[in-house]
């Protein structure tokens, strides 16, 4: 599954207004992976570029290309 359609299927389990971690996307051993991480933040961006989801830090939406640490994932 790519990472676009796991996040999409997470959060469509996680039920309207939930979140989810990007590091959910990724199997354990991966979860650590820098660039694994920034990819699945890229696709995340991407979501939201095209209207699917919106990125959250501190329960507040944020703009995708000024995030800097934890963010949450959550469908819009």
């Amino acid at each position: 599954m790519e990472h676009a359609e796991k996040i999409l299927f997470l959060l469509s389990q996680r039920g309207p207004g939930k979140t989810i971690c990007p590091s959910e996307v990724l199997p354990a051993e991966l979860k650590k992976d820098k660039e694994m991480m920034e990819s699945v933040r890229e696709v995340a961006r991407e979501l939201v570029a095209k209207g699917l989801i919106e990125i959250t830090q501190g329960g507040e939406v944020v703009d995708p290309q000024n995030i800097r640490g934890p963010i949450r994932l959550r469908l819009k």
